[in-house]
């Protein structure tokens, strides 16, 4: 009840955060411009009256997208690992390590290399891949391959009926080197050096080609399923309680997991399909915000969103910054931080079953 009480605070704190991490992303780089100079070339933009000049070209047409296009993802790749690991009820459960961002690469790429006759672009970022098929035929490949990810990993972690930490992290371990694989042979049979850079875009993950028209599909995704997980807050609730329980309380168990497999791939699959494979938001973001502000989705759902949005966006902000003028892939940084983070929630999951069992 006192984490409850103190879930508005938590949020205005993370979205002032939030707004002085873009100002930060947005003032930081190779080239370095005051905050005061940020503000007042965001506030003319936004009235109408955007200074001219390098300055305003590089904060409002090159990293604006590119801030907003991070905070979009990180906050649906966290959302997407919470409702997740309520449907799992497995701690150790997120887009990436269940092999739905793998998926939804691996399914871009396909349709990068084979949908077309020519490469896509520049292929440095997700303006030429989105580009291929009207704009349409990447994110929903990305939807496609994070849909079958999903389902086959669930499918091998239940069988006999029952799902062990173990059998989830194996399971997954396994899809994601088939899917890994896959992606290796389609990148030898890619007939342009324009298709292999946009394929290890998707392999490594960034925010580099952020476009003002790319940011429309994500975002709508993104509030609009984040509004109906947060319509369905209650029964994610109820599946805390053990399959048996949600059932004895009214709720059948199969078809809501169906439903909101279905809905999270959307997500993640429209999110990878126009920054590429990120991974351990999903898996970071949940638990910090849990220790925030509790278990119950109605509050925990807004926090993990305005958490990931916040990592992300400062991941962003590293990989921009660490090596300039050299860039490091925004999914290196989110790996070298969850990585230890991820070891951390394996060993401390492993001594809990020991003690539960």
């Amino acid at each position: 009840m006192r984490r409850h009480h103190r879930t508005p605070a938590v949020l205005v704190l993370l979205a002032a955060a939030l707004v002085a991490s873009a100002v930060a992303g947005l003032a930081l780089g190779a080239v370095r411009i005051t905050p005061g100079q940020v503000l007042d070339i965001v506030l003319g933009g936004l009235t109408g009256d955007r200074p001219t000049g390098a300055f305003a070209s590089i904060v409002w047409d090159v990293r604006m997208p590119r801030v907003l296009l991070g905070a979009v993802v990180g906050a649906g790749l966290a959302v997407a690992g919470t409702v997740l690991q309520a449907l799992v009820r497995n701690p150790l459960a997120d887009p990436f390590l269940l092999g739905a961002s793998s998926g939804a690469s691996t399914g871009a790429v396909l349709v990068i290399v084979f949908g077309s006759g020519t490469a896509a672009g520049a292929g440095a970022g997700a303006a030429g891949a989105a580009g291929l098929l009207g704009g349409m035929g990447v994110p929903f490949a990305a939807f496609a391959g994070s849909a079958f990810a999903l389902v086959a990993v669930y499918a091998m972690a239940r069988r006999g009926g029952t799902m062990t930490t173990g059998r989830l992290i194996l399971a997954g371990v396994a899809v994601q080197y088939i899917l890994s694989a896959l992606t290796s042979l389609v990148l030898v049979l890619a007939a342009h050096p324009d298709q292999i850079r946009t394929v290890l875009f998707w392999t490594l993950g960034g925010l580099g080609g952020a476009r003002w028209g790319e940011l429309a599909l994500p975002s709508v995704v993104l509030l609009a399923g984040t509004g109906l997980l947060l319509a369905l807050a209650r029964p994610l609730d109820l599946l805390l309680a053990g399959e048996e329980g949600a059932r004895t309380l009214g709720l059948d168990t199969g078809r809501f997991r169906a439903v909101v497999f279905v809905l999270t791939s959307l997500v993640i699959g429209v999110l990878v399909a126009y920054s590429g494979a990120i991974g351990f938001v999903g898996l970071m973001v949940p638990h910090a915000a849990r220790m925030a502000v509790g278990a119950g989705h109605r509050a925990l759902l807004p926090v993990a969103a305005l958490g990931g949005a916040l990592f992300l966006v400062l991941a962003d902000l590293v990989a921009r910054t660490a090596a300039a003028p050299e860039e490091i892939p925004v999914g290196v940084v989110t790996a070298l931080v969850g990585g230890p983070f991820f070891l951390w929630m394996l060993r401390r999951s492993t001594r809990t079953e020991g003690v539960t069992g």
